[in-house]
Formats: structure tokens, sequence, C-alpha cells
């Protein structure tokens, strides 16, 4: 509940703030991607731009922070950061947001922001709309225009929060495009303590197994490939992979290729897989169906092959082939051969 009084004080709150991802003392892609559209909502506004960074040792990543956009980065150094656990990084951006009152807060929509922006925007008392691929500030309302697909993905639908601060949100990765560097810019580092009690955390983090990966991972590909159901067995993934190393590209799949074991489960995209926005998204033999468009809709261009002609893949797809995928992928994939050579 909220009463009058908590409401009016969301005039106090000033300033956008992302929550920047490290790996080993290193940002990740998606913090340089939050402080390109940061910056453009914090310019909109008038208002500063800072970032967060929760870790166990900053090393260079705050002054990376400042030469990618931001005027000032909060750090949260601990023991208890160098993994993402949600009772300390919520515990941790509760406290500094009390201090900091941001108006905006932005995070990526990854493994860590999906499970920490609805836990921190309840302790907030405020609204989080996740998986954004689009924010921007009303001219006359000052407000944050939250976009993001719903239904699958058949439709966008815009956002606002009205009347609770922070205006928090999560921007899938490769949706928003990250400043050039600059490192002549000049920012703030604002060392923060948390005050974390080791006692009060009930998760402990055993152990990181990475994922094995040939070639380009999903969720950083500017290319992929994706085959769906219409495959009709593991074999004929093969071509894929020619196809996709020839362009630099990672090969994904439809969720039935991989309940039928043709391919690993770490290549399914979709709703109940993973998320991804390449530049160009080639569906061979895939149908399109909602679940699996909820994957990929961010995707820049899609390009379809399909025998049919009908198949809803190709009301998204921005070209598309008619046929068997047998007979087109061969001289496709010669011809991306001569041109690669030329």
């Amino acid at each position: 509940p909220h009463d009058d009084k908590e409401v009016n004080r969301m005039s106090d709150n000033k300033g956008v703030m992302i929550v920047g991802e490290c790996v080993e003392c290193a940002p990740v892609a998606i913090t340089y991607e939050l402080l390109g559209v940061g910056r453009r909502l914090a310019d909109s506004l008038g208002e500063p731009l800072s970032a967060v960074l929760l870790v166990d040792k900053v090393g260079d990543a705050a002054k990376d922070a400042i030469a990618f956009g931001a005027d000032k980065v909060y750090v949260i150094e601990s023991h208890l950061l160098k993994d993402y656990t949600t009772d300390a990084y919520v515990e941790a951006m509760e406290k500094l947001c009390h201090e900091a009152k941001p108006n905006i807060m932005i995070i990526g929509q990854t493994a860590m922001g999906r499970d920490l922006a609805p836990r921190l925007a309840f302790r907030l008392g405020t609204g989080a709309t996740l998986d954004c691929l689009d924010l921007k500030i009303d001219p006359q309302t000052k407000l944050m225009v939250q976009t993001k697909p719903v239904y699958g993905g058949n439709a966008l639908a815009e956002v606002v929060c009205e009347k609770y601060r922070p205006q928090m949100a999560t921007v899938r990765p490769k949706s928003m495009e990250p400043l050039p560097r600059n490192d002549s810019r000049k920012g703030e580092i604002v060392h923060f303590d948390a005050k974390l009690d080791a006692s009060k955390m009930r998760v402990k983090f055993l152990e990181r197994v990475k994922e094995k990966v040939e070639g380009v991972k999903l969720e950083d590909a500017g290319v992929i490939v994706c085959g769906g159901r219409g495959m009709g067995g593991p074999d004929n993934f093969a071509p894929l992979h020619d196809l996709a190393k020839l362009l630099g590209a990672a090969v994904g799949a439809t969720r039935p290729p991989c309940d039928n074991g043709w391919v690993p489960a770490t290549l399914q995209i979709g709703l109940t897989g993973k998320i991804v926005s390449p530049n160009l998204y080639i569906a061979v033999a895939v149908s399109g169906a909602s679940q699996h468009l909820s994957g990929c809709s961010g995707a820049k261009k899609i390009v379809a092959i399909n025998k049919d002609g009908e198949a809803n893949i190709f009301k998204v797809a921005r070209y598309g082939v008619v046929g068997d995928f047998k007979k087109i992928l061969p001289p496709f994939t010669n011809k991306v051969k001569e041109l690669l050579k030329g």
C-alpha cells in the first residue's frame, strides 16, 4: 500500500540509474547497452546517469562505465557479491536506492535481471516492466514509455508507471546500442557500503559450471541460423553448421529438435529457451509458433526458408523463400562462399 505522502515524495527522485553486470572485474556487453539507452533517457530528461557495479573487486570497471556514458558510478564491493545471489544483491540495491533515489532504473533482461528486478521493485514499492525492446521519454509527461512484446511476440505493449518511483524496466540484450567509448569523459566514482551481513544470506553460491560452446554463443551472436521441426532429424543440421561457420554465426533450434535430442537443449530459442536479438536470423524449416517467435522477435532481420507458404514465420520475416531447404541451402551456401571470396 502507498499513502499520499509516499506518492508525493516521488518528486525527490532524480536521475537514471543502470545496474551493470561484471565478469572477472570487467563489464559485460549488456552493461554497455544499458549505458547507451540510459544516456539517451538521461539527456531527454536533463538528468544525470549513474551506474551501479556490484562486485567483489571493481578493477577498472568503474572507469569503463564512465567512458561509456555514466556521470556517476556507485561501486558496492563485498566478497558476498562475487557471484549473483538474490539476498545479497536485492539488499544492496534496496539500500542504495533509498539513498540515491533514482527516477528511472534499468536492468538487463538476463538471468540476474529476471530475478533481481521484480524482487527489488517489490521492496521499493514500485512496478517493473520486464523484457523491454525500447525505452523512451514522453516529451509531454516526462514519463518513461516502456515497449515490450506481449501475446508471445504477436503484439507490442507500451507501459508507463505514473505514480511510483523508480520507474523500472529490464531490457532485452542486443535491443539497445552502446555509445562509442570516450576516455576523455569525466565522472564521479562513489564507493557505497551496503553493510551486508553474511549471516542473513539464505543462499550460498556453490559452483559455477561454464557452458561448453563451440564457436559463437547464441546470446552474443550477430547472426543466427536456426532449424525447426521440419529439419526432420539430427543429420540435417549439418548444413546449418556449415552455413553458420561461413557467416561467423551461431546455430539455434526450436523446441522440438531439442526435445527429440537432435541438438543439445542449450540451443533452444523461444519462450522456454533463450531470448536472442541478432542482426540477422535465418529460420530454416521453422513454422513460426508464437512460443518460438517470442525468443527471436528482437532480430533486426529475419530470413525464412519453409516449404509451407502459409507458415506463420513468413508473417514476421523480412525475406522468405518457399521451398525444400535441402534444395535451397546448398546453392545458398555456395553463393555465400563466392561472395566471401570475392
